[in-house]
């Protein structure tokens, strides 16, 4: 055979030549090599904490001693103890002379192998050494662990790199990685490792689905600037816009340390971020093609860049207010806390950075570039596809401005039956992220022992990995050795690691399909109740309710008794409701222990303490360390405890001898009674009360409705005890808070974006006018939610918060054209003609670009895309209903609420006027003939 590594008779010969034969000293010898080799070497990886371990057994020197044999020669286990301590040492004993040399005197004797542990001499007997191995038996083994692991139905080992807070998860990872692939070179023979799950997949991935997105959002973006400007050096101006705002956005996340992942960068719209730039381009373009009419010639480079800085003049109110109030809208996310701020306020953030970086390119950059780019002769005639609509555009709106009533009515009656139909909306915190993988969660009875569990996991992981839609099964069972995640030995976590789709016999298998074939196979397999998850999700519901269902319902009061009966009751309930899958109640009892019942007057009869015979079975039972072994820079502990099958042998353990005074034994069930006792398996604390979880997941239907279905079920159905409550908790809990804080900072938000209306349009009438896009906008927002089928969740919301920003923004354009007409003296139906005539290019421009960014989100099926969805399908809808609405109900509106001419000028416009950047007077008479 080989001279290390693995032999033909199934022996595994280390690199110091021992051969390694029992399943437990191979299990050993595997958690050796993690923790003295691959261990020290990835924790040594920049924003690595720590490694934790699971599986194998860590290795100790075991000293088993037979008692009978020692009750033979009169010994205890402190005697044992003592033996080994004493034979296990190393003395310095100064130096001393040598032909001129000073020599160091070193006095080794410490235990370096299992020989040297047997000729340990414990006592003398008539003159005859009693060694250690004449009253135990040694050999490598393992400790009383109480977690293991196991890959593909087969033990193993399983190393899990954790992070530091703060670092970043897919730097670490790829760190991780490239490390790995340095550890496998220093491995012995025969030992593989494997990456069995990286969590950077699902972060690349959702990247590669976030960047897919943007591209494609921004080539249509700018599609439509092409499109509809019918210049392409002013669309390629406007689409410079874009680049240029997110590195200056960048540069701002990396600031504030906020990371491009999904959640930051999954709102972003480029339509949205060029709505202020594409309304300063064209209002430049129509001023540079009038002025090139009127001169009859080419402009010069002054004449141009007056030409835009009077356009941008003309076009700063609406823009900066605009903007503002876009900018405005997204403060809500900002103050989220908890879950809800970690999640959703970089998606603020970002969008906030970049939103003010394009409104600073609008104002500055834009105007230049125009002024320095369009040299060329500007035609003053639209596109065909801004005349097409225009020619259809004048006869409805001439009709609306006729008979404003219905059409204002129509308008109220889309937001009523919208608000209708959102009573019907279901309600979730976030859509589910498909992370491609599963977690199944195996629990059996409270009693099972690690070992059985470990079996029974085996068997699962085979019936598994039968599927051809798994690549692989590993699996963690009880508690790994920093027990950041704890477990009971009943329960099993396995990570099904399924394979790209493209490989499945049946591609167009879904996934809760999957995993109902893989239940009804799983319930074949006896004595486990399953939980179906994913690998994070199943981590975040845990570290968010202590749960790793979607749902918790959390009983408390003080009788544990009468709220276990009542959690029986509340899953009961939960069963019976539409979309409820693995239920399942806190196992409370049936945690047998031994309970060793110690006969005090025996014991002092004996002339012995409690602490004597209590000392006696810790150490026979639960071991006691005598030392280390020192295998170069490793050590490993010396225990001495009994055997396993004397520790599992209720007669055994009744012969246990304790020694007297005198060097006469007695057996320990002379001195103490065993019995076998019902215990608790756990006892949950919060707020001061004890608790009963019941928990479930939800599929195939929305969280919010399940919820409040299940409540009036547990309600009607359910007799709590007395003095006890219910909470519901899970992600139910972060709707309800996200919920909560939007219900107050979103009406505060509104009345912000009101009063700056007010201030951009100088009185409450206009404002209020314009203010009504938001409802509009929101009613085509909810139509699409539920044309699609989407609950309502906090990425709808950050969808309708964009919406009513744009909505706004449009309506503000409209608004500000017609009063800059009225001022000039037009009579008030002229006025709103031609004002929205005027402007239904900027508006359909900004609708269309803002709108068909978020196309691709729409539309996408990448990892990822789930999040992203409803945020742009509310974006889209609402976008369409908004725009209906300023190109109709607004004119419409302001028939009704204009009729009085304002002639002056109110003190809010002239205000305004002195903030503008100073003109000659040539130039403000030039800018009130044009306008």
């Amino acid at each position: 055979g080989r001279s290390t590594g693995w032999q033909a008779d199934g022996s595994f010969i280390t690199e110091r030549g021992n051969r390694l034969e029992s399943e437990v000293a191979k299990a050993a010898y595997l958690r050796t090599v993690q923790d003295w080799v691959v261990a020290p070497l990835m924790r040594s990886i920049d924003g690595v904490a720590g490694v934790d371990s699971i599986g194998g057994y860590e290795k100790q020197f075991l000293v088993q001693p037979d008692p009978a044999r020692l009750t033979g020669y009169g010994l205890s286990f402190d005697s044992l103890i003592d033996a080994l301590e004493a034979a296990n040492l190393a003395a310095g004993a100064n130096f001393v002379d040598r032909a001129d040399e000073a020599l160091l005197v070193r006095v080794d004797a410490r235990l370096g192998s299992i020989a040297d542990i047997e000729e340990a001499v414990v006592a003398t007997r008539e003159g005859v050494p009693i060694r250690i191995g004449d009253v135990a038996t040694v050999e490598i083994g393992g400790d009383l662990r109480t977690g293991a692991a196991s890959l593909n139905g087969e033990e193993a080992v399983v190393g899990t790199v954790l992070m530091r807070a703060g670092e970043n998860s897919r730097t670490v990872a790829a760190g991780s990685a490239e490390r790995l692939e340095e550890v496998r070179a220093s491995l012995p023979e025969g030992i593989v490792a494997d990456i069995v799950y990286n969590r950077s997949s699902l972060v690349d991935a959702t990247i590669a689905t976030v960047e897919k997105n943007l591209l494609e959002g921004a080539l249509l973006v700018i599609a439509v600037l092409f499109l509809l400007l019918g210049n392409i050096r002013a669309a390629i101006i406007t689409a410079l816009v874009i680049p240029i705002s997110m590195l200056m956005a960048a540069i701002g996340m990396n600031r504030l340390g906020v990371s491009g992942n999904l959640m930051s960068l999954g709102a972003l719209d480029f339509g949205l971020i060029v709505d202020g730039a594409v309304i300063i381009v064209e209002n430049s373009v129509a001023r540079l093609a009038m002025r090139q009419h009127r001169e009859g010639r080419l402009l010069t480079l002054g004449e141009r860049l007056t030409e835009t800085r009077l356009a941008a003049q003309e076009m700063i109110k609406p823009t900066v207010y605009g903007q503002a109030i876009i900018f405005l809208v997204f403060a809500p996310l900002l103050t989220f806390t908890g879950v809800e701020g970690k999640t959703f306020s970089p998606m603020a953030i970002t969008m906030m950075l970049a939103l003010a970086s394009a409104f600073v390119l609008s104002l500055t950059f834009v105007p230049a570039m125009i002024a320095v780019l369009l040299n060329k002769k500007l035609t003053e005639t639209e596109v065909k596809p801004i005349r097409w609509t225009k020619d259809r555009y004048g006869p409805a709106l001439r009709k609306a401005i006729a008979r404003p009533w219905p059409v204002i009515g129509g308008g109220v009656g889309v937001f009523a039956v919208a608000a209708f139909v959102f009573g019907f909306l279901g309600s979730e915190f976030t859509p589910q992220l498909d992370e491609t993988d599963l977690a199944v969660q195996s629990l059996r009875i409270p009693s099972t022992s690690l070992e059985r569990s470990l079996s029974m996991q085996r068997r699962v992981e085979d019936r598994l990995e039968e599927f051809p839609q798994v690549e692989l099964v590993f699996s963690r069972t009880g508690t790994a050795e920093v027990a950041s995640d704890p477990m009971p030995p009943n329960a099993s976590d396995a990570y099904v690691i399924l394979k790209p789709r493209e490989e499945w016999p049946d591609p167009d298998l879904s996934k809760d399909e999957l995993v109902a074939q893989m239940e009804e196979g799983l319930g074949e397999l006896v004595g486990n109740l399953y939980e179906f998850s994913q690998p994070i999700e199943l981590r975040f519901n845990e570290l968010i309710a202590g749960v790793r269902g979607d749902v918790a319902v959390k009983l408390y009061g003080d009788d544990l008794t009468a709220l276990t009966e009542a959690a029986g009751d509340v899953a009961g309930v939960l069963q019976g409701v539409e979309g409820a899958a693995d239920v399942k109640v806190q196992q409370v009892t049936g945690f047998p222990t031994l309970d060793i019942a110690f006969d005090r007057p025996t014991i002092a009869r004996y002339g012995l303490t409690v602490e004597d015979v209590a000392q006696s079975v810790a150490i026979a039972l639960g071991g006691r360390p005598a030392g280390l072994v020192f295998e170069g820079d490793r050590r490993f502990e010396v225990i001495v405890r009994l055997e396993a099958a004397a520790r599992d042998d209720f007669d055994q353990l009744g012969a246990l001898p304790i020694v007297l005074e005198n060097g006469v034994t007695v057996p320990l069930r002379a001195l103490a009674d065993f019995r076998v006792v019902d215990g608790l398996a756990e006892v949950r604390r919060e707020q001061g009360r004890r608790l009963v979880i019941v928990s479930a997941n939800v599929r195939e239907r929305d969280l919010g409705s399940f919820v409040e279905e299940a409540q009036e079920g547990v309600a009607a159905q359910v007799d709590m005890p007395p003095a006890s409550f219910i909470e519901w908790g899970g992600q139910y809990q972060n709707l309800q808070a996200a919920q909560a804080r939007l219900a107050i900072v979103v009406p505060v938000c509104f009345a912000l974006v009101l009063f700056l209306l007010f201030m951009a349009l100088g009185g409450w009438v206009p404002a209020l006018a314009v203010f009504s896009a938001i409802p509009m906008a929101l009613a085509g927002g909810i139509f699409a939610l539920a044309l699609r089928d989407l609950p309502f969740s906090v990425s709808a919301a950050v969808g309708f918060i964009a919406l009513s920003g744009v909505a706004v923004l449009n309506g503000l354009v409209m608004m500000t054209a017609i009063k800059q007409r009225l001022e000039k003296g037009m009579a008030l139906d002229e006025a709103i003609e031609d004002g929205a005539m005027a402007r239904m290019r900027p508006v359909l421009m900004t609708a269309l670009v803002a709108s068909l960014g978020f196309v691709p989100m729409a539309i996408a099926t990448g990892t990822g895309s789930e999040v992203q969805r409803p945020l742009a399908t509310v974006v889209i809808g609402g976008l369409i209903t908004a725009t209906i609405l300023t190109l109709f109900v607004l004119p419409a509106i302001a028939r009704l609420v204009l009729h009085r001419s304002d002639d002056e000028r109110s003190w809010r416009e002239k205000w305004w006027d002195r903030l503008r950047r100073n003109v000659t007077r040539e130039e403000r008479d030039e800018l009130r003939e044009v306008t």
